[in-house]
C-alpha cells in the first residue's frame, strides 16, 4: 500500500475532522483493535486534535502533532501505524512467520499460508482463533517485534486446513515508504 509513498507529491490536503468524525474514529478504533480505553487515551489524548492527511489512491492517515498514528484505505478497517504497534505491542492479535518467509514479507508480498503454518510461522490456538478480516500484526521467527500489519484473507482454524494460498494481505512492513516518514 505504501511503495512509492513521497509526502511531497502523494499528499493532497491536511485538515482537521469535526469532533463528531474524531468521536467516530475513536470508536471504531475501539472496535477494532484490543485495546482498553485508558490506552487510546494514552496515545491520542481526548484534548489533542486529530489531522486527517489525504493521500493518493484513497489513503487517509491520521496524525497528532504531526506523527502518524493511524491509516486507513477508503472506508475500509483503520490500521494502526507499525511505529505505534513498536510502541504499544498488545494493540493487536499475533500471528508469526518462518524464517523462510521474512525476505518476501521486506519485500512487500502478501503471506502464504505455508509460511504461517510450518515449523517457524505462528497462528493462534483453536480457543483464540481470528476469523477472516482481522488485523494482525505479523511477527518474524526469531524477532521480537512485529514486522508488518496485515488483514486476513482467511480464518485461522481455515489456515490451518487449507495452507496453501494467501493468509494476510499485507498493509504496511518494516522498510516501507511509511516506516520511513517520521512526522508529515
Amino acid at each position: 500500500m505504501f511503495k512509492k509513498f513521497q509526502p511531497s507529491t502523494d499528499i493532497s490536503g491536511q485538515t482537521p475532522p469535526k469532533s463528531s468524525v474524531q468521536r467516530s474514529i475513536r470508536a471504531a478504533v475501539l472496535s477494532q483493535w484490543k485495546i482498553e480505553p485508558e490506552t487510546l487515551e494514552q496515545i491520542w489524548p481526548k484534548k489533542e486534535s486529530l489531522i486527517h492527511v489525504k493521500c493518493r489512491e484513497h489513503i487517509s492517515i491520521y496524525t497528532v502533532h504531526n506523527e502518524p498514528l493511524f491509516f486507513q484505505h477508503f472506508d475500509g478497517p483503520i490500521y494502526p501505524t507499525l511505529r505505534l504497534l513498536h510502541k504499544y505491542p498488545y494493540i493487536l492479535p499475533k500471528v508469526g512467520v518462518d524464517r523462510g518467509a521474512i525476505r518476501f514479507l521486506l519485500a512487500g508480498a502478501h503471506m502464504m499460508c505455508p509460511g504461517l503454518t510450518s515449523a517457524g510461522g505462528y497462528l493462534p490456538p483453536p480457543d483464540g482463533a481470528l476469523p477472516a478480516g482481522a488485523i494482525v500484526a505479523v511477527h518474524a521467527e526469531g524477532k521480537e517485534h512485529a514486522v508488518a500489519i496485515g488483514v486476513t484473507k482467511l480464518g485461522t482454524e481455515e489456515m490451518k486446513k487449507v495452507n496453501k494460498g494467501v493468509g494476510i494481505e499485507i498493509a504496511t512492513h518494516l522498510g516501507d515508504d511509511l516506516w520511513a516518514v517520521q512526522t508529515l
